[in-house]
């Protein structure tokens, strides 16, 4: 029996390793200036103590000259923040505090710790769970080493317990900005649970051969239970069984991708800090089980991830339990049979299944956004295996969402980060305005994000609720304002709970609190068979929007079929 090498799903694997800057002694600590960069997330309960405990400890110890900068470090990319370190090493800092790793934005803030390192200034990151696995693991996979503090805090914790922490760890906050370059690699060593041993070769090519034919069985069944256990003990894929990525079969894949293999979709992703390449997304597709005709659509979807609206680098940690859903509308949609009908959602249609798991796997794999280890998800949730269905234009009274933004010929993916489908039954509506007070009802609450950050929300029509609506005279502008005017909360109901808010300005008075931003955030399209079962798909919303990518060939024409890949 002959086998192939399985390709590393997870691109190019290594950890790059940076020099730390050396660290001043103690007599150029006190005389500064240290910068005390706050990243905004010590508005929240009482973490502004943070600096302030800190900044008292070392006036105790003759440590006093202090500058305060303060911004987020949300939306932005890598380079970004490269470009902001450089710029903030220009004023000539001793050394710098960064806060805080807490949430959602460790990665970046991460990032921003690893920039200003590079940029020449000794620099301390404060984190705080559930965000300091994270930050290690940013640190280690784009660093090697980093000086982090881990204070062992929560939303509720007083101002008492925070002094207490900056009090218990003080002593390694000197050291980290202080100790010798013989010394300081110890204080800033990180224990990584993800790729200690980075290569491939655990599971590629003769040592698997070999370790199936040493026991007698080079079954194909023997040789995939091998790859699988080994693949789980490398974090590799996504617990499910997949497709070996050999050489032929991702050849196989090329056949419909007319990009360089070695273009970058988005540079410096995730965790790993690894560019994203074409070449990267075929080789998952291959694992997802992909057809060759749907990479186009994957690639579609990874160009949509790079739209700075989208928030990626924030998006693929982040705690929120939701997915990232693959909506596609036109031609291509049809000619791929990516289902639109009865159970479209759910399990039992290969393009639907596959193409969204494509796009979780590179995410997986080469972002090394892993559950458990790098990546924050409370829960997780069933929408991040995949989340990829299409528009039933056949059965909608309107234009589709490709038509809205384009025409009806081109082909789009429209790309959110979002919760799973809630259910809207209603069988027993017989006018339109029934069905739409069931509609609002389900579309906040306050355990849903848009409660407490207006975004979109995403309203899924059975065939039948559809044209209920329609025959009463909606069409989709009048359904958007009056939506628009309706779906809130109380401001009294949200005041205090959930999430600090992040409203427009406009917001501030009204009660009232919508939960969207405006009508054109409700978005409506026709999916599913007949029956009473809608459904509202709310987004995560946080500095992050909906975009709508055309299918485009690499001169930037849009696709008018799936043949023109070819």
């Amino acid at each position: 029996m002959t086998l192939e090498a399985i390709i590393d799903p997870r691109g190019q694997v290594g950890i790059n390793t940076i020099g730390l800057s050396p660290r001043p002694d103690m007599a150029a600590l006190k005389a500064g200036p240290i910068l005390f960069y706050d990243n905004t997330k010590l508005d929240f309960c009482n973490y502004a103590e943070i600096f302030t405990a800190i900044k008292r400890n070392f006036r105790e110890r003759g440590i006093c000259h202090f500058s305060d900068f303060r911004q987020s470090v949300r939306g932005s990319m890598s380079s970004d923040l490269r470009e902001r370190a450089r710029h903030l090493a220009r004023d000539g800092y001793v050394a710098a505090v960064v806060a805080l790793a807490d949430m959602g934005t460790s990665p970046m803030t991460t990032v921003l710790a690893i920039e200003l390192e590079k940029a020449g200034i000794p620099t301390l990151l404060i984190s705080a769970p559930p965000g300091d696995g994270l930050a290690r693991h940013v640190a280690y996979f784009r660093a090697g080493h980093l000086c982090i503090c881990n204070l062992d805090i929560y939303q509720a914790s007083t101002v008492d317990e925070i002094t207490r922490q900056v009090e218990e760890n003080i002593g390694y906050m000197i050291d980290a900005l202080t100790l010798s370059s013989h010394e300081i690699d110890q204080c800033a060593a990180i224990d990584s649970l993800l790729d200690t041993q980075p290569q491939w070769d655990l599971i590629v090519g003769l040592k698997l051969v070999l370790g199936v034919e040493k026991n007698g069985d080079a079954a194909p069944g023997r040789y995939l239970e091998v790859l699988m256990k080994q693949c789980e003990a490398l974090s590799i894929g996504d617990g499910l069984p997949f497709i070996p990525p050999t050489e032929a079969r991702v050849a196989r894949m090329a056949t419909f991708c007319p990009y360089p293999p070695t273009e970058v979709l988005i540079p410096e992703a995730g965790p790993s800090g690894k560019d994203i390449t074409v070449r990267d997304v075929m080789v998952n597709a291959v694992m997802a089980g992909c057809e060759p005709e749907y990479l186009p659509v994957v690639i579609a979807t990874f160009q949509a991830m790079r739209n700075p609206a989208f928030n990626f680098q924030q998006s693929i940690t982040t705690s929120y339990n939701g997915g990232n859903l693959v909506l596609v509308s036109g031609p291509i949609a049809r000619e791929l049979r990516i289902h639109s009908g009865q159970g479209c959602l759910g399990p039992g249609f290969r393009a639907n299944a596959t193409i969204g798991r494509a796009v979780n796997l590179t995410l997986l794999n080469v972002c090394r956004a892993y559950p458990g280890k790098a990546d924050l998800g409370c829960l997780g949730s069933p929408v991040e295996f995949t989340y990829c269905f299409a528009e039933s234009v056949e059965h909608s009274p309107w234009p589709g969402i490709n038509a809205e933004h384009f025409d009806e010929q081109t082909s789009t993916v429209y790309l959110l980060k979002a919760e799973p489908p809630t259910d809207v039954v209603d069988f027993l509506s017989r006018t339109a305005a029934g069905l739409l007070e069931t509609l609002i009802d389900s579309a906040t609450h306050l355990g849903r994000m848009n409660a407490y950050i207006p975004g979109r929300i995403l309203i899924v029509l059975t065939p039948d609720h559809a044209q209920m609506l329609t025959r009463d005279g909606w069409d989709k502008p009048r359904l958007r304002q009056y939506l628009f005017e309706r779906i809130h909360n109380p401001r009294a109901s949200v005041e205090g709970r959930g999430l600090v808010p992040v409203r427009p300005a406009s917001f501030g008075a009204l009660d009232p609190v919508p939960a969207t931003r405006s009508p054109g955030d409700i978005d409506l399209v026709v999916a599913g068979g007949r029956g009473g079962h809608s459904a509202i798909i709310a987004s995560w919303g946080l500095y992050s929007d909906a975009v709508v990518q055309p299918v485009r060939l690499p001169d930037g024409r849009n696709a008018r079929s799936i043949l023109d890949f070819q």
